[in-house]
């Protein structure tokens, strides 16, 4: 055994091949170990002998004794195992197996944490996808930072990630960004014209106006096609490279920009009406045409195409999930913003319709944000009314704060976005509380490197005695196992109670131990070993939500 990486695995391989000698269990059997809240009850308990009661015909106590009997103890650095209640089996470990882990992070560094638990699967996950019309606001900032650090969670886990960002680059909005922008430039050159109806009245919009009379002056004066093309497309690009900047200055990028508009050109809509059809789930009445989605769980059936011939922007979506799913993924992941929880049940109708697994999809709902300061919901924008940007908390609060803060809270939760906390610089900032350790260690280690003193790794720490540095151990053990739990349940937030946790187990040690002491230089070398393996967990847990790690403070 290599490290205490492996033992939980092994322990519990252990445990099944005993009670397969037993003849209680096959080999499809699952032994499930779970560390206990309480340090009492050991480091590891399983109730495996609970639950096979009724297939043993034994009192589970007697299952326990009889696993308890056969258990290698000295091939699993176990020191002690009890009984308790009735049937549970507790676990206690030679706490100095702990110390394995030093090396292994320590030889590993930027890549502790990784895993290949995910087998290289192919997900997408497409969040944001706000429409190209104006400016990023304080629900999508959220939707960003949700839906990138569970991007990385499940890249670290050794899933195959695409993000995507799904440009809504056809239709009305974008019609009516067309006619904005050609009423804005006809305007500026003094010229009467009607802004249209639900048209964009952003500052930005009269910047692009700008634009377009500077490099083309009178040009476009008379209505044509080619000027209706052009501004679109020059509002789109200028628009579009908007929403990039912003999301880079967050941290966010995507490896796809998918576009609506090309789904039209290259004809996917067609063939998805056409696959659906073929599957016999499309009827049409008073002139439209519906897909029975109701065949599939959903309320009502779902128009595609409208009697006046028009489609519904449900028709693109189904062929834009189409084309994803033929792209190779085995699962789609959508984070959508909370006014799309009904739009969810028909979206995966047309999914179990066309693979006969709706399962492929899921879907992450974004509640909303409200922002607070002194105890009241604060309007702070600078630009655009009461539309709170993402440009206007990230240079108020700073990219770090918005995103762990975001990470923080299970998305399907409302939330309250306190900004006297997020800038606090002090230990009540849950950020700054993180954050802080980092820099911290990294002033410990300048110290002692002054002093004379290195880290090294090696096989045995056997100076490292106490409980406080067990606890800090234990805890960065468990960093690859919160990265896959993390991953397989979809619960970013799990990485930001890790981080509190170990920072703080960090913190508690720390007080309570003199780690640079020149009279004890190998004692003192072992724990600076320590705080560096704790420092690279941290720094490696907090890339994954997308903060920065300082070495300063």
């Amino acid at each position: 055994m290599n490290s205490v990486l492996e033992l939980q695995g092994h322990i519990k391989n252990h445990i099944k091949e005993i009670l397969i000698d037993y003849g209680y269990v096959g080999e499809d059997f699952e032994v499930v170990l779970e560390e206990p809240s309480n340090k009492e009850n050991g480091d590891y308990s399983t109730n495996c002998a609970m639950q096979l009661a009724k297939v043993a015909r034994k009192a589970p106590r007697k299952i326990a004794e009889e696993i308890v009997e056969k258990f290698n103890k000295e091939n699993y650095f176990v020191y002690n195992i009890d009984i308790a209640g009735p049937g549970f089996i507790n676990f206690y470990l030679n706490q100095t197996i702990l110390t394995t882990i030093i090396k292994e992070v320590l030889n590993n560094e930027k890549t502790y944490g990784r895993s290949f638990f995910g087998k290289g699967e192919k997900i997408n996950i497409e969040f944001v996808s706000a429409n190209p019309t104006g400016d990023l606001h304080l629900g999508h900032a959220r939707g960003a930072a949700i839906g990138d650090t569970l991007s990385r969670i499940l890249d670290a886990a050794g899933y195959d990630v695409t993000r995507e960002y799904y440009i809504n680059d056809a239709g009305k909005q974008i019609h009516n960004l067309a006619l904005s922008t050609i009423a804005r430039y006809l305007q500026q050159l003094g010229k009467e014209a009607e802004m249209p109806e639900d048209g964009y009245h952003g500052q930005d919009i009269i910047d692009i106006a700008n634009n377009l009379v500077r490099q083309f002056g009178e040009k476009y004066i008379e209505e044509s096609e080619e000027r209706y093309d052009l501004f679109k497309n020059y509002a789109l690009t200028y628009e579009l490279e908007k929403i990039k900047h912003d999301l880079a200055k967050f941290a966010v990028h995507f490896d796809v920009w998918s576009s609506e508009q090309a789904l039209y050109e290259q004809n996917k809509i067609p063939l998805a009406i056409e696959k659906l059809e073929n599957k016999g789930y499309l009827y049409e009445e008073d002139g439209a045409l519906w897909f029975k989605s109701t065949a599939f769980k959903d309320d009502k059936d779902r128009v595609l195409r409208k009697s006046d011939g028009s489609l519904t922007y449900f028709t693109p979506d189904i062929a834009y999930h189409i084309d994803k799913l033929e792209r190779g993924f085995s699962k789609l992941i959508n984070v959508l913003g909370a006014d799309h929880h009904g739009y969810v049940p028909r979206l995966k109708s047309a999914i179990e319709c066309l693979t006969g697994d709706s399962e492929k999809l899921e879907v992450t709902i974004i509640q909303m944000v409200r922002l607070m300061k002194n105890g009241k919901e604060y309007k702070m924008s600078k630009r655009s009314g009461n539309a709170l940007t993402i440009r206007d908390i990230v240079e108020e609060v700073g990219t770090d704060a918005v995103r762990y803060f975001f990470a923080m809270r299970s998305s399907d939760s409302q939330m309250d976005f306190d900004v006297d906390l997020a800038t606090k610089k002090s230990n009540e900032n849950p950020v700054y509380y993180a954050q802080y350790a980092h820099a911290r260690i990294s002033s410990i280690l300048s110290q002692a490197k002054e002093q004379g003193l290195t880290v090294t790794s090696k096989d045995q720490y056997s100076l490292i005695t106490s409980d406080k540095a067990y606890d800090v151990l234990k805890k960065v053990a468990e960093f690859p196992r919160v990265v896959q739990d993390s991953a397989c349940k979809r619960l970013p937030h799990r990485i930001t109670n890790y981080i509190n946790e170990l920072a703080s187990l960090f913190h508690s040690f720390y007080n309570a131990e003199k780690v640079i002491d020149l009279e004890q230089v190998e004692k003192s070398e072992e724990l600076l070993a320590l705080i560096k393996s704790t420092q690279i967990t941290i720094k490696n847990s907090l890339a994954l939500i997308g903060v920065s790690a300082p070495y300063k403070m």
